[in-house]
């Protein structure tokens, strides 16, 4: 019987406590710096986010930064001098898969005509539509391919070209609030009906900036348990950056960023096994011409030699000749090809030489490996801000975007780092070069004028070398030209999983606790 009570009285006290001891504690993280408890109520209430990687966007690959000689790997048979080489690094960066296809566009446009159904923003869908009139020519039979090559579910998986630079840009942002929308419904945050119910919004559409601002109110889930606690431990239905769920922005990838990718050298990297983890030798025995290389010969072959004299990118073989002959066709594309078509470099990605050529984000000026940074370099920035109204609060325009302001010169006076928020000519043609070039003026280069790279299949094989640079207008777009997404990379600079630095067990480095 005594035994029986004691039982009984062991089962109620697990029952008051819903399946816990009465005075069991929680645990939490302490603070290295302070000994305070993490996301306590009764010890500040500072929260720490439990994320600790940066998940990888849809479509998207990891490419791992480095060191590279960024510029031409060739003869500079045009005689230009705008790619002179030169070493840079580039941190490591998210690039797509393969470039942006038709279908891909489509749904981007679906969005568009859903959301700013009306007649006011007739101009936003218009302006948001590819130019298919780039496939009109005056003296070719072209134009089944005006009515058809961005339509027909044939071309699905092609790449959307007739894109201008600024249209590629749109897309980029558009994707990234579409990206960070959906994962606040996956994290029970937003009511899944957002998703649905697109019809009309307008300027009520999701952004993340405007959301983060405070400027958009999203319909909160009803979620049995609440994914997130605010500071006195109550549910949260709002999202910070400091909680790790939403990502990077896409955006269209530096030129340096491009032509690291395009390179792959990670093949040529010999990677070998260690108790600390994996690690490469940081040796490049060979500063490759194209794209596809898979070893320090240049060539991508098996023993068998099966890929000798297999054409690797679609690309013009010389006057007149765009896929060989009948019953031997040597790239099977007279246009560009499926997306996935050909081999994947040695970071996984497609067609970074030929098909088509792609967008980059780089201001283009001939002497850009003389000026910029040896770090992530990169010249067209225009540093913004968001813009406030007379009440100190922030605005959104009619598309829903948080509208940004330039930073004035007399804001940034007082920096070291830099004094003008307007620096795309920087060192170029201003006091600190002493030279004068009459950009707008004089030539074709302005501050509009955007680069491109990679070579397409109307070009021929010296543009596949993807130190090789050329630009166009930023509103303009062609049959030649379409693009891909990039997202940067926050954190360990070799993936997850990993640790920036070099770490070793506490037996390598034989430390002493006291």
């Amino acid at each position: 019987m005594r035994n029986l009570l004691v039982l009984m009285s062991v089962a109620l006290l697990f029952s008051a406590c819903k399946g816990g001891l009465p005075f069991a504690k929680k645990k939490f993280e302490t603070s290295s710096v302070t000994g305070w408890n993490y996301n306590d109520k009764n010890q500040g209430g500072f929260l720490k986010s439990p994320v600790k990687e940066q998940q990888t966007g849809p479509g998207l690959l990891f490419v791992q930064g480095g060191t590279f000689t960024m510029g031409a790997s060739d003869e500079d048979v045009m005689g230009e001098w705008n790619n002179v080489p030169r070493r840079v690094t580039v941190s490591s960066f998210y690039i797509d898969k393969t470039e942006v296809g038709n279908i891909h566009y489509r749904e981007y446009l679906n969005w568009v005509e859903r959301t700013f159904d009306d007649p006011a923003f007739e101009q936003v869908v218009l302006g948001a539509k590819p130019d298919t009139l780039v496939w009109r020519s005056e003296l070719a039979a072209n134009e089944a391919l005006v009515e058809t090559y961005f339509r027909h579910p044939a071309y699905n998986l092609y790449p959307v070209v007739g894109v201008s630079w600024r249209q590629a840009n749109d897309f980029c942002i558009w994707r990234g609030n579409r990206v960070n929308e959906l994962l606040l419904v996956q994290k029970g945050i937003v009511n899944p009906n957002q998703l649905k119910n697109i019809q009309g919004q307008a300027e009520e559409n999701f952004t993340t900036k405007s959301y983060l601002l405070g400027l958009y109110s999203a319909q909160p889930a009803r979620a049995k348990k609440p994914t997130l606690v605010d500071e006195n431990g109550r549910p949260r239905n709002y999202v910070k950056v400091e909680d790790g769920i939403l990502l990077p922005d896409y955006r269209l990838p530096t030129e340096a960023e491009w032509e690291y990718a395009a390179l792959g050298y990670i093949n040529q990297n010999p990677n070998v096994k260690l108790k600390e983890g994996r690690r490469g030798e940081e040796l490049i025995m060979n500063r490759q011409v194209y794209t596809w290389s898979h070893n320090v010969n240049g060539m991508r072959d098996n023993r068998f030699g099966g890929w000798a004299g297999k054409y690797m990118a679609n690309f013009k073989r010389g006057a007149g000749d765009y896929m060989g002959i009948a019953g031997g066709l040597n790239d099977n594309s007279s246009i560009p090809g499926p997306v996935e078509a050909f081999l994947p470099n040695g970071f996984g990605l497609y067609n970074m030489a030929g098909n088509v050529n792609e967008w980059v984000a780089d201001v283009y000026r001939p002497l850009s490996s003389k000026d910029v940074d040896d770090f992530n370099p990169y010249r067209g920035n225009v540093f913004m801000r968001p813009d406030k109204d007379e009440n100190g609060e922030f605005q959104r325009d009619s598309l829903g975007r948080v509208k940004m302001a330039r930073v004035t010169d007399d804001e940034a006076s007082k920096r070291r780092n830099y004094q003008k928020g307007d620096v795309i000519g920087y060192k170029d043609g201003d006091s600190t070069s002493l030279v004068n070039y009459g950009y707008g003026k004089t030539t074709l280069v302005s501050d509009k004028s955007r680069v491109y790279k990679g070579g397409s299949w109307d070009d021929r094989a010296y543009f596949l070398s993807p130190g090789t640079r050329r630009h166009l207008e930023e509103d303009q777009s062609t049959a030649t030209i379409g693009f891909r997404c990039a997202m940067d990379r926050f954190g360990s600079q070799e993936g997850n999983g990993f640790k920036n630095g070099m770490h070793f067990s506490a037996r390598r480095q034989n430390t002493r606790k006291n």
